[in-house]
């Protein structure tokens, strides 16, 4: 009967080569005669070992998938024999172990002196206004820009990085160590390129060898009508420029929204509070109220309005600003009338609202009410308790 090589890894026959490397990894590291001692691990590293040397050749895995044996034709190959066969040395088990290179192997090679810039970001503040109707502004803006005199290279004029002595150009620097499986190759970073690879012998006297030097320089910033607090604007390739002269990040200008006399916001929607004398609460009137666009709402007042009332003007708040940059509609207003009660009072006054009292039956409120018409203020409470 054919062996479930898929199932001595523990991965699904669909697995690719790096879930099947993973898996072979894992089970290494833990059945490994050298690392673990009991006397079943031997033969299941047998196992692992010939199930991963089947799953990594495309013929092999091809006759698996078929539902033959590959190792059949070996005499139970996987049982006995070297485990290591067909591996390519102990490139995998060094994989498996340490994550680095067995001998003879190579490294990652130099890496670019070109590397990209990082995204800027500047904290813009508006008024609720310019919020609403949006603006544009130029800003000062102090970011790394690309070395005018060599081009972002960092070679003098006339002169060319050349190969690293230390390294030879391979921007790593291998060292040997003995195993108890032989000697593992480890690389680093060349300390004198750095791992690039190469030096620059002679470099440029502006960016001293960067590509690039600090400037302060006028970024014109378009702000759409509808931004809020903490919104940001990108501006694509206006950012930090990256070393030796590498491609520039974003900037990103960020909304600080100043505190308005008037409106307080709440998404699209507007606030204000409406101080309002009881006089004109109890008469009615008309105010005007100005509106962030420079134009002048009326305010109708009814007769008899209460401390509280909210009036609502629909249309008559913040653009509703989407995440695709178009403005869909207006929020609301919300004026909220604050009834407001005078605290000083000359005798005229006195006397007219003593009068006024007097005429409405209010000159002694009768709060308790039972015991004349119930209509008190503790009656009230009363029947709320008694569920009347």
């Amino acid at each position: 009967m054919a062996r479930d090589y898929y199932g001595i890894l523990g991965v699904e026959r669909g697995a690719d080569a790096s879930e099947i490397k993973r898996a072979y990894r894992k089970l290494a590291r833990e059945l490994h005669p050298d690392v673990n001692p009991d006397p079943g691990a031997q033969e299941r590293f047998r196992e692992v070992s010939a199930a991963y040397e089947v799953l990594t050749d495309p013929e092999k895995r091809r006759v698996v998938d078929l539902g033959g044996d590959p190792l059949d034709a070996r005499g139970g190959g996987g049982g006995g024999g070297d485990p290591f066969a067909g591996f390519g040395g102990f490139s995998d088990i060094m994989d498996a172990f340490f994550g680095g290179t067995a001998a003879g192997g190579r490294g990652r090679g130099p890496r670019s002196r070109v590397q990209p810039g990082a995204d800027a970001l500047i904290r813009m503040e508006l008024t609720l206004e310019e919020c609403a109707a949006g603006v544009q502004r130029d800003l000062a803006v102090d970011t790394a820009v690309l070395c005018t005199r060599c081009q972002g290279s960092g070679c003098a004029e006339g002169t060319h990085p050349t190969a690293c002595d230390t390294c030879g150009g391979s921007g790593e620097i291998q060292s040997v160590q003995r195993s108890f499986l032989g000697q593992v190759v480890t690389a680093r970073p060349c300390p004198t390129c750095r791992g690039f690879g190469e030096v620059i012998p002679d470099p440029c006297r502006q960016c001293a060898g960067d590509g690039r030097v600090r400037s302060r320089r006028t970024v014109s910033v378009k702000i759409p009508a509808g931004v809020a607090e903490g919104m940001r604007v990108r501006l694509s390739g206006q950012g930090e420029v990256g070393s030796g002269g590498g491609p520039a990040g974003d900037l990103y200008v960020e909304v600080e929204e100043a505190p308005h006399e008037l409106f307080t916001r709440d998404g699209a929607d507007l606030h204000c509070t409406l101080p309002l004398p009881m006089t004109a609460a109890a008469l009615g009137t008309t105010l005007p109220l100005p509106l962030l666009d420079g134009t002048i709402a009326e305010i109708d007042v009814e007769p008899g309005t209460q401390h509280g009332t909210v009036r609502t003007l629909r249309g008559k708040g913040m653009p509703r600003l989407r995440s695709t940059g178009r403005i869909d509609g207006h929020g609301d207003l919300l004026v909220h009338v604050e009834v407001v009660v005078p605290t000083r009072l000359d005798k005229e006054q006195t006397d007219l609202l003593r009068k006024l009292a007097e005429l409405r039956g209010e000159a002694q409120p009768d709060l308790i009410g039972g015991s004349r018409n119930g209509h008190g203020l503790f009656s009230k409470l009363r029947d709320s308790w008694t569920g009347r």
